[in-house]
């Protein structure tokens, strides 16, 4: 993950200078960017590649022999490194001016709570952006639960939260979740509808009044079953806390893992949820924007 170093704080931030090449015959790196570069020392460029300053193709290189390819396209950053973000439990699979879209692991918390501040999704993606610039902020639009895995959007702008968060229900076009759950749904593919409440230790549970929770309606489909498992998928049609994890539970079937839901002991060792897949309206653009991600392999292993 990276960090600024002593030598970034207390200076004045200046706006990375990037250089853009594209390749037009095969050769080595280094003799690339000395042609492209008259200006620039071999000395120069061998300190730049020395200091993670020259990406290729989207891949920051240190090897002056890195090979180019006609059409291969070489930065160089004139102010500092190039850095990549990486964290063994969230991975970036995009990135604007007003949105990230992350791939979370599961185990990790979305943001922090009264006794763990640190080491949250929240605070690892904000501790990237401020690296890109100290004036940049970011914005929580929507959670999941510490061991739900998959796909969870920040947005980088007071305007893009707010456009996401008042219209919710007409920007996101689609989200659907995966479960590995305990038996097999009977029928195998339907609806579930109940009103959520919540008692005083926080657990969520079905009622018929509507006058004592909120309506939440669950569709799901068996894509899989074996070795008494299931693999579901599930969409919302509205977001409500636990939702899929209490009507998997009503339906005779709680998510694998799930110990506070009914669920057994998972051989995936963990609460096998997912969100996979998150299509939505950019809040600026206005371009449908569609993500997925595979189904965890640990899901259809416990089913052979």
């Amino acid at each position: 993950m990276p960090r600024r170093n002593d030598s970034d704080r207390g200076q004045t931030y200046r706006p990375d200078v990037i250089k853009t090449f594209c390749a037009d015959s095969e050769g080595r790196l280094i003799d690339f960017l000395i042609a492209s570069m008259p200006e620039q020392s071999r000395t120069a460029i061998k300190q730049k590649l020395a200091h993670n300053q020259v990406m290729v193709n989207g891949a920051v290189t240190t090897q002056f022999d890195t090979p180019v390819h006609p059409g291969s396209v070489v930065k160089v950053n004139f102010t500092r490194e190039f850095r990549t973000f990486y964290n063994r439990r969230l991975k970036i699979l995009y990135e604007d001016d007003d949105i990230i879209v992350v791939n979370k692991g599961y185990g990790l918390l979305s943001m922090g709570t009264d006794k763990i501040k640190d080491g949250t999704a929240y605070e690892l993606l904000r501790e990237w952006v401020k690296w890109q610039n100290p004036a940049n902020k970011l914005f929580i639009i929507h959670r999941l639960d510490r061991d739900t895995s998959g796909l969870m959007m920040f947005a980088k702008t007071e305007e893009a939260k707010e456009a996401m968060q008042y219209n919710w229900k007409n920007m996101v076009r689609e989200r659907k979740y995966v479960a590995l759950v305990d038996g097999r749904p009977d029928p195998e593919e339907g609806s579930y509808r109940s009103y959520l409440a919540e008692n005083s230790r926080y657990e969520v549970y079905s009622t018929k009044n509507p006058e004592e929770g909120k309506l939440a309606v669950t569709r799901y489909r068996t894509l899989a079953s074996g070795h008494g498992y299931s693999l579901v998928e599930l969409s919302l049609d509205t977001g409500r806390k636990n939702q899929i994890r209490v009507h998997m539970k009503d339906l005779g079937c709680p998510i694998s893992g799930d110990r506070r839901y009914g669920g057994k002991p998972s051989p995936a060792h963990r609460m096998c949820l997912h969100a996979q897949t998150l299509k939505f309206i950019h809040p600026v653009t206005r371009k449908l924007m569609e993500f997925t991600t595979p189904v965890p392999i640990s899901f259809e292993k416990a089913m052979k």
